[in-house]
């Protein structure tokens, strides 16, 4: 097979990705009462525990208005917390609330369990292969 025809195959394999975790997302996010979007902060948030709005936009790969309306929305649930820096009222970190906790953790136990799963569907003789192939894409794709 010549470059043109392998890398078809490379994007519909992405392609299929995409979709299947998309779906997987929806459902995720459904659980939750929350959007794939804000499921996705949620989720960041509650990995750093305080972040800046600035370095969750880069972690998201979105604008800064964008998280910033994706935060509003967490806040207006009650999931999240603005705190904004008293000696620079442009800094702010955002946190989630009690709330937000536990549906980070629900988030967290539910994709893991997932995970889990695909990774024991995995044949044992070609786990780390495909663990070292998938680090290889994701860097291909950052380039």
């Amino acid at each position: 097979m010549n470059n043109l025809t392998k890398s078809k195959q490379l994007r519909e394999i992405i392609r299929i990705f995409e979709r299947k975790l998309g779906a997987l997302g929806d459902c995720q996010s459904e659980c939750c009462g929350i959007t794939l979007a804000q499921c996705h902060a949620l989720v960041e948030i509650g990995r750093s525990q305080k972040i800046s709005l600035n370095k969750l936009s880069k972690l998201l790969n979105l604008d800064n208005s964008t998280t910033s309306r994706t935060v509003n929305n967490l806040v207006n649930r009650n999931l999240a917390t603005r705190d904004i820096n008293p000696n620079d009222r442009r800094y702010v970190t955002i946190s989630l609330t009690e709330s937000g906790y536990e549906s980070f953790k629900s988030v967290e136990e539910s994709m893991n369990s997932y995970y889990e799963n695909v990774y024991n569907h995995i044949p044992d003789d070609k786990k780390e292969q495909v663990l070292e192939s998938m680090e290889i894409l994701l860097e291909a794709i950052k380039q």
